[in-house]
């Protein structure tokens, strides 16, 4: 997966943590970024030819229909299904717990961060969420945010962008779904951005830029160096998958960064990770324990 572009977005990176895979020693040259979504283009309408040649009103709406429209109104929480179901660049809020931060940064005085989250029926990453450097000290793994932004597709991976958010009473740590066997499954789209794990996993050859047989590389072309993102594959049932290390999510002094660097051609491991999207399934990965 390449990294996404900011040229225009980071000015001044000022400080990285991460729950669960240790701090950034200093901030990454470049922070993901993506052109924000435009804002949500109106509705299709057709205007009536005369007010006065008004339809009769339609039938009394089904509970379901009239559950849907109340979920559908601006502001309104959703459920994950509601989410799933709403259009691209339309306006969306939900509640939801944060389970990892990907990093915080200053844009022209604004500070800026990426969140995985989940809640019980399903998860959402929050793309370059507006956040003070206080703020984001505060929203430990756990915490409850309810968010309003829009949704927004990248390359396969449906996220909140230009989002606000509000600090809620609660707290939520989601287990890891084991989807290894989902792995050759369509239906994997639909954990999206879960908290996952993957076991019985066997480490595969990899090929460098110079093509050299290797267990992992450095940035998906072997092109990278050390505090670069991490790449490898690892197979089971026939079937070969690619994963990552995402180093601003857990950067190059993080267990597992550490332990992807001691990983050879053969080992079996079980790993942790989340499901990101990135034309398929790019899990970026927190944990790998060689059995």
């Amino acid at each position: 997966m390449k990294k996404r572009s900011v040229a225009v977005l980071l000015t001044t990176a000022l400080a990285l943590s991460m729950i669960g895979c240790g701090a950034k020693s200093e901030p990454a040259a470049e922070a993901p970024a993506e052109t924000a979504a435009e804002a949500p283009a109106e509705a299709p309408a057709e205007q009536e030819a005369a007010e006065e040649t008004k339809e009769e009103a339609p039938a009394e709406e089904t509970a379901a229909e009239s559950d849907a429209a109340d979920s559908a109104e601006a502001g309104s929480v959703m459920t994950h299904a509601d989410f799933v179901a709403a259009d691209v660049d339309s306006e969306v809020t939900v509640e939801t717990y944060i389970q990892a931060k990907q990093g915080w940064w200053e844009n022209n005085g604004v500070g800026n961060a990426s969140f995985y989250t989940q809640a019980e029926d399903g998860a959402y990453f929050l793309y370059n969420m507006p956040c003070s450097q206080e703020d984001y000290d505060k929203l430990t793994q756990g915490t409850k945010i309810k968010v309003t932004g829009y949704k927004a597709e990248w390359s396969g991976e449906v996220e909140i962008i230009d989002a606000t958010f509000e600090i809620e009473e609660g707290n939520y740590v989601a287990d890891t779904f084991d989807i290894t066997s989902m792995l050759a499954d369509s239906a994997l789209v639909d954990h999206q951005n879960e908290y996952v794990s993957f076991t019985g996993m066997t480490i595969e050859t990899s090929t460098d830029a110079e093509g050299n047989d290797a267990p992992f590389l450095y940035n998906y072309d072997g092109s990278g160096s050390e505090g670069d993102d991490l790449y490898f594959s690892a197979s089971v049932n026939g079937n070969t998958y690619n994963f990552t290390v995402e180093s601003y999510l857990c950067d190059k002094d993080s267990d597992v960064y550490k332990a992807v660097q001691n990983l050879k051609v053969g080992d079996t491991v079980d790993m942790e990770g989340f499901l990101y999207w990135y034309e398929g399934a790019n899990p970026h990965i927190t944990s790998v324990t060689v059995k």
